[in-house]
């Protein structure tokens, strides 16, 4: 009987050792995989919490991160936290009306708009496009944010504060299409400021300070050093 155990015993280490020399990689493999979504995981986790989150949505338009690369459509990414918040209840309230963000926005209870807006204002911001280089433009665009007073809202390096949004580094398409629709007053500034002032504002104007922006780094420097 122990010889029999003993032949068996041999027999069970030899079976193991022809499955280890089989599937060993893919067994190592596997683990190494899991170990990996496990490290994602926590990293999430940290970041925004369980998967899915509400701004895995906003990837399509909005880009990775709240980062689009899409020059109409705005990036999210380090846009303040109280902007994001107000936009969303100005999307859910149609006072600001838009056929996507709207019924979006209605979907969201407070809780999440509150946790979207703080993981995109946590993101590291990056400019959308690399904007063509127009030394005329530049000028031209520069001086109209000046003249504008724009940085007494949005910051001195427009990278915006509270309820007034980031600029730098937008996207040129998007810039341009909300200044002429904050003129012909489709969108409207519940403070006033912006309505006023894109009415003061022409077509090749509004282009100038659309290009001047978009080319901006949203790294902080101050409006006129880059």
């Amino acid at each position: 009987m122990k010889r029999a155990i003993i032949i068996g015993a041999i027999v069970a280490i030899a079976g193991l050792s022809g499955v280890g020399a089989l599937y060993g990689r893919d067994l190592l493999d596997g683990m190494q995989f899991e170990k990996a979504m496990g490290e994602i995981g926590k990293a999430n986790e940290a970041n925004a919490g369980s998967w899915p989150q509400p701004q895995e949505t906003c990837f399509f338009c909005h880009g990775a991160h709240g980062q689009s690369s899409n020059s109409w459509y705005p990036s999210l990414s380090g846009q303040p936290e109280a902007y994001v918040i107000a936009q969303l209840h100005a999307f859910a309230e149609d006072k600001r009306r838009n056929p996507y963000m709207g019924p979006l926005a209605r979907s969201l209870t407070d809780d999440q708009m509150e946790a979207m807006a703080a993981y995109f204002a946590r993101q590291t911001p990056a400019r959308n496009e690399s904007v063509q280089a127009d030394a005329a433009l530049k000028q031209r665009g520069l001086a109209l944010i000046r003249a504008s007073s724009c940085q007494a809202c949005h910051g001195i390096a427009l990278m915006g504060k509270e309820k007034t949004p980031r600029l730098a580094g937008q996207g040129e398409g998007y810039l341009a299409n909300q200044l002429a629709a904050f003129k012909t007053g489709q969108r409207l500034d519940p403070a006033g400021p912006m309505n006023g002032i894109a009415s003061t504002l022409s077509t090749d104007d509004i282009r100038a300070v659309a290009r001047y922006i978009a080319s901006l780094s949203p790294d902080g420097h101050a409006v006129g050093t880059q």
